[in-house]
């Protein structure tokens, strides 16, 4: 019996120790015992045996201060519920310590080994000589003993039976050892205690229950990476299935459950049970992003974006994630949405009031929505608030201009294509914009330039609710809100077999009418008011005003180009003007006032009152371009008079003067034109 390690023994007391250590086997027990028999009876009588071990010496003085009897020997138990709180509380330490405590046990037959948390309190043990479940083996309860030394010292330790405290200890004639076991911060967990015989105690006995101690330690610190790989593989947002080499599902985590909803993926086949479209996964070593179409049942499909990787053992992992999801994120990303309400639209006029409440009433209804009116009247800002004020407001809203696709590429655009359909397809196949807008809406606008085979399928998808891609030879069942728009008459079209006559019908279910600009003066000013407060705050820079004239020549145009042209006129004057008043002169030539009432539209007359101001006091050109004219118009309309040229020209009269001046015009003549 080697009684203590080098290592771990007080410098000052080795000497003795190694003499005991070369006394005969037979004989170390004995002397050794009796030694600490006389200490002990010293140290009753007030000496400090100066050749024991500082640490069981300072013990001792503890367990004295402390009044620890040392003849009474009553295991303290914790009250039954904190006992159950307790043990709640280190169950993983308690169910990992188990098996490696039994491991200790076998080379160890008539010993005992227990496990106490942090404070002592015994949570598990087995072996000989049992101590209780919930007994304290603290120095406060049982003076110095080997688990007590470990907990306050914090290090592996071994004590002999008569460096006990209680007489009972020093008296069985064991040894024990005791080690810390810590968490992955360092922070102690508990103590593994092993109490032996003395021909079954060796120097090895401390090093054997410190590596029991640190498997212990090991086996926390793996199960914690398991719990939290497992926590992370729950809360991905993707579905990942473990699949073994014979193609059953061994694992599969929350998303992936989700995905099948009521269909139970462990132990399942993953080809024979769930039925991969055009695949058989345990035939593919790798992909990724590939589409697959599981079909567990007839008439149920469930279509994903999948990456799978084959292990070294022959197992394959598939991550999974819904199509749906996935073309959610894109859209977001790439800003595919309705920003626009019925809010934002902005106008009072009775034409747009009226067409606001029919599309709102449109907006309620499933039904498929046309909406008709000249370039630039703002059909997709109407498209928009009618997803927006729908139930489908919560999906995405996808916006297509049919004109600006090429012919040979609009099926593919619109109802997507599977890998191969055609060459320069790409692996894997890729929707279309119907599958992309599923559970929300699809604006087609410019409708009417739509190819003829392509308004064949289009007529399929509002008929049957379903799409088929190029190349494909199953369809694929959709929920999208079809909003259309066209600037061309669709029933001229359908006269000259450009467009589809069953199309248009199909199409014109609801037709809603955007009214023109001119149709909607009233709105004029506060769109002004509008566009020139938003593009002043994007270019950081003041707002100009309107001068009256300005505003007058802007109200008695025409507007071609409607909502848009005037957006685009007010953010040109803006950029351009460097003042903080925008004047007629300002304006463009195409606004001049012998254009517009020479050239208008005669559908859309002028009042008198307006032609003749316009005519007069509105003559747009710039008086950098042709002053001297601008001038002699105001003058003859005013007889002469400086003062009202002045107004009308925004300048002062002696600003006037200098012009009248500068081009030799004679007043005279203008003052005596009756």
């Amino acid at each position: 019996m080697s009684l203590v390690s080098p290592v771990l023994s007080d410098e000052k007391n080795q000497q003795w120790y190694e003499e005991i250590n070369r006394l005969p086997e037979a004989n170390k027990a004995d002397k050794l015992n009796e030694q600490l028999s006389e200490a002990w009876n010293e140290f009753l009588s007030g000496c400090h045996p100066g050749w024991m071990r500082t640490s069981i010496l300072e013990s001792w003085k503890r367990s004295l201060k402390k009044n620890v009897d040392p003849e009474s020997f009553i295991y303290h138990v914790v009250p039954e519920d904190e006992l159950a709180a307790i043990l709640q509380k280190n169950r993983e330490l308690i169910e990992v310590a188990r098996g490696v405590m039994q491991d200790l046990l076998a080379y160890n037959p008539d010993g005992h080994i227990n496990l106490t948390d942090k404070n002592g309190v015994t949570l598990c043990y087995c072996g000989l000589d049992l101590t209780p479940i919930g007994s304290v083996l603290s120095e406060d309860e049982l003076g110095t003993n080997c688990t007590a030394l470990c907990l306050i010292e914090e290090r592996p330790v071994y004590l002999v039976s008569g460096e006990n405290w209680k007489i009972n200890l020093r008296n069985r004639r064991r040894q024990c050892a005791a080690a810390p076991v810590k968490n992955a911060q360092g922070k102690m967990l508990g103590v593994l205690t092993l109490t032996a015989t003395q021909d079954h105690f060796n120097f090895q006995t401390l090093g054997t229950v410190q590596a029991a101690a640190q498997a212990i330690y090991h086996q926390l610190i793996l199960q914690e990476l398991l719990v939290e790989q497992r926590s992370i593989l729950e809360t991905l947002n993707e579905g990942v299935i473990v699949i073994d080499k014979h193609g059953m599902i061994k694992n599969a985590n929350r998303y992936a459950r989700q995905v099948f909803g009521k269909y139970e993926l462990t132990g399942k086949h993953i080809d024979r049970e769930l039925h991969p479209e055009n695949m058989a996964l345990m035939e593919v070593s790798s992909c990724n992003d590939c589409e697959v179409v599981f079909t567990p049942s007839p008439g149920y499909r469930i279509s994903c974006l999948m990456s799978l990787m084959e292990t070294s053992n022959g197992n394959r992992v598939i991550s999974l994630k819904e199509d749906q999801r996935i073309r959610a994120i894109t859209n977001r990303v790439m800003g595919v949405g309705a920003s626009y309400t019925f809010e934002r639209i902005i106008g009072n006029s009775s034409a747009l009031t009226e067409t606001i409440h029919n599309a709102q009433r449109a907006a309620r209804s499933s039904s498929t929505v046309l909406l008709t009116g000249e370039s630039g009247t703002g059909k997709e800002l109407f498209a928009q608030a009618i997803h927006n004020y729908s139930e489908c407001n919560q999906g995405p809203f996808i916006a297509v201009n049919c004109g600006a696709i090429p012919r040979e590429l609009v099926q593919s655009e619109l109802f997507g294509y599977v890998e191969g359909a055609y060459t320069g397809a790409r692996k894997g196949g890729a929707p279309g914009k119907f599958e992309l807008a599923e559970g929300g809406t699809l604006f087609l606008d410019e409708i009417g330039e739509m190819p003829l085979e392509a308004q064949t399928s289009l007529l399929r998808v509002l008929q049957e609710g379903e799409v088929v891609r190029v190349g494909a030879a199953q369809p694929n069942k959709i929920n999208v809100r079809i909003v259309a728009a066209t600037n061309c008459d669709l029933v001229k079209a359908v006269e000259m077999s450009a467009f589809r006559r069953d199309l248009y019908y199909r199409l014109n279910v609801i037709s809603i009418s955007i009214p023109a600009l001119r149709e909607r003066r009233d709105d004029i000013r506060d769109l002004i008011e509008f566009f020139s407060a938003r593009i002043c705050n994007n270019l950081k820079k003041i707002r100009p005003s309107f001068s009256p004239q300005a505003l007058e020549a802007m109200l008695a145009y025409h507007w071609p180009g409607n909502v848009r042209e005037l957006e685009n006129m007010i953010e040109r004057l803006v950029n351009l003007n460097s003042g903080l008043e925008i004047d007629a002169s300002d304006l463009p030539d195409e606004m001049t006032c012998q254009q517009t009432v020479s050239g208008r539209d005669e559908s859309y007359p002028l009042s008198p009152e307006l032609q003749h101001d316009a005519h007069i006091k509105m003559t747009p050109a710039s008086l950098e371009k042709n002053e001297k004219a601008h001038i002699i118009n105001l003058l003859k309309y005013n007889r002469g008079n400086i003062r009202e040229t002045a107004k009308n020209l925004d300048i002062s009269r002696n600003c006037l003067y200098g012009k009248i001046r500068k081009w030799e015009i004679s007043l005279e003549e203008f003052r005596g034109d009756k």
